[in-house]
């Protein structure tokens, strides 16, 4: 017994709309995120842009088929930056763990050399990289129960002050070849990382006391790799923080699913 042509069709139809609707959800998550970050500049009077790690699920009749952890890209943030009128305030909402610093960098100098108020909007976390983003905001607006986390370059699989630590102890006579060359990029990365914090804080205050001590720390000489600063502590380090963080922000970050930033432990190597 053959099948009913009207039967046959609707049968493609319904495997064709099966198909296409994790596709139409996901561009109508997109189409909600770009809304959330157009409110929150319209409420400002802002260009408003979003760096935010999240973790994307592609379902299929409700069942996941692919699980991705990604981030805006540093490239589209530069060019939404440099599309940004030259006077106007421009807003960032930053959410990001450990991550490259040398796009994180980039960003940083972008904001800088951004001639209108810039404010960077932490909901919940920016570590190592990202705080180099954070520090080149004219003001940073920090959920209370957000946290930031020094940049603590590593050098291979090590954190690079631990690593000069434990060489210095060691002694250079007691290290293999490979060791003492990691410990001479520790070295360059350390004083890197500390003169990037250094002109990033100049930049916003030039007039900033204590700025070799609050460097130090914010470049992870003296913490671990994964020490959160929070709101307090940040405030001591004399950021510029504010801590009322606007509804908007919350209900933008409803949109995102950003359990993919983790705050790691922190392990300790032996080394030689």
């Amino acid at each position: 017994m053959s099948i009913p042509s009207w039967l046959n069709t609707f049968g493609w139809l319904v495997l064709i709309l099966v198909l296409i609707w994790p596709l139409a959800q996901r561009r109508l998550l997109e189409l909600r995120r770009t809304g959330g970050i157009e409110r929150l500049g319209r409420a400002r009077g802002s260009r408003a842009i979003g760096l935010i790690a999240r973790r994307e699920s592609y379902r299929l009749l409700g069942f996941p088929i692919l699980v991705q952890d990604t981030i805006d890209s540093a490239e589209a943030v530069l060019r939404a930056i440099a599309r940004t009128p030259t006077r106007a305030p421009l807003d960032l909402v930053l959410h990001a763990g450990p991550g490259e610093v040398l796009a994180a960098e980039q960003i940083a100098h972008a904001l800088v050399r951004h001639a209108g108020k810039v404010t960077v909007f932490v909901p919940y976390c920016a570590m190592e990289g990202a705080l180099l983003i954070a520090l080149a905001a004219d003001e940073i607006v920090l959920d209370p129960s957000a946290v930031l986390g020094p940049v603590a370059p590593r050098v291979g699989p090590y954190p690079a002050v631990s690593l000069l630590r434990a060489a210095q102890e060691r002694g250079p006579a007691s290290l293999t070849d490979e060791i003492l060359t990691l410990t001479d990029q520790a070295q360059k990365a350390v004083a890197q990382v500390r003169a990037l914090v250094q002109e990033l804080l100049l930049a916003r205050n030039p007039g900033r006391e204590g700025l070799e001590e609050d460097a130090d720390h914010l470049a992870g000489i003296g913490w671990t790799p994964h020490y959160p600063i929070m709101l307090e502590e940040a405030r001591r380090l004399g950021l510029p923080i504010n801590d009322e963080l606007p509804p908007e922000i919350h209900a933008l970050m409803e949109l995102y699913d950003t359990t993919t930033v983790r705050r790691a432990t922190t392990a300790f190597v032996r080394i030689g």
